[in-house]
């Protein structure tokens, strides 16, 4: 049986019930958070905002059981992206360029991306934080647990998988569908990346920003997302290891 062409209204209503149960939902919590932050009589800088926390602390085995919980749930909205797509008869691989077909221009194009972005946003976080418009941001506060370094790799594949494919891949996919002009799904795209790094502060919100228009023009230059979730993947795994390593070295890196 042929696809059924979508209404634009039941695709748009889809789109909004994607969001609600994922990252728009993030964008909100952040906002939140952002409020709470900067209405304490502290100011940013000598707040922290812990990205991954020991959920069972003193007890390793219910701890790693939170975090594989969290990681596994945190993919569901992906799976129902893939549903939503194969209904319409595409696919996370076909539609988004989600799949290990060109698994050296994917590595060697993330890489180069990683390299790039990850250095000039470490360079705006320490500027943001000198200048009071940032919390001091922990990536990882768990404890030293046996599990802890494969946790954080898998925490940051994760949270590459799901932004990538949702607000990259998936969000800029419907919202041509809908008729936006490209700068305005540009816009959206990279405005929702940052609002749900909002919690960490202005510089979290703003380097999202920029990441995001940076992600979105590569995207559609390339037509795949795999190599921003390598990009991503790749930011994200120095951050959290690196914030294990680097611990009580630096001193823009508190004790854990």
């Amino acid at each position: 049986m042929e696809p059924q062409p979508v209404d634009r209204r039941v695709l748009g209503r889809e789109v909004v019930l994607v969001l609600a149960l994922s990252l728009g939902a993030s964008g909100v919590s952040a906002l939140i958070s952002f409020i709470g932050s900067v209405t304490e009589s502290r100011p940013l800088a000598r707040q922290t905002a812990r990205l991954i926390i020991d959920q069972a602390p003193g007890r390793p085995w219910l701890g790693l059981a939170w975090q594989v919980f969290s990681i596994v749930t945190a993919l569901v909205p992906v799976a129902l992206v893939a549903h939503l797509l194969a209904r319409g008869g595409g696919s996370l691989r076909g539609t988004l360029g989600f799949s290990l077909g060109q698994k050296a221009r994917d590595l060697g194009r993330g890489a180069l991306v990683a390299a790039a972005i990850g250095g000039s946003g470490l360079c705006l976080y320490l500027a943001a934080r000198a200048a009071g418009f940032n919390l001091t941001v922990v990536p990882s506060a768990l404890s030293d647990v046996w599990w802890r370094i494969p946790v954080l790799v898998a925490s940051a594949i994760q949270n590459a998988v799901v932004e990538e494919t949702i607000v990259l891949g998936y969000l800029v996919h419907r919202l041509t569908a809908l008729g936006w002009s490209r700068g305005r799904t540009v816009a959206t795209s990279s405005l929702l990346r940052g609002s749900y790094h909002l919690y960490q502060g202005i510089g979290g919100f703003a380097g999202n920003v920029v990441m995001g228009v940076i992600f979105c023009l590569l995207y559609r230059r390339w037509g795949r997302v795999m190599p921003l979730v390598v990009a991503h993947a790749l930011i994200d795994t120095v951050a959290f290891v690196g914030s294990v390593i680097l611990a009580g070295h630096v001193s823009w890196l508190p004790k854990q």
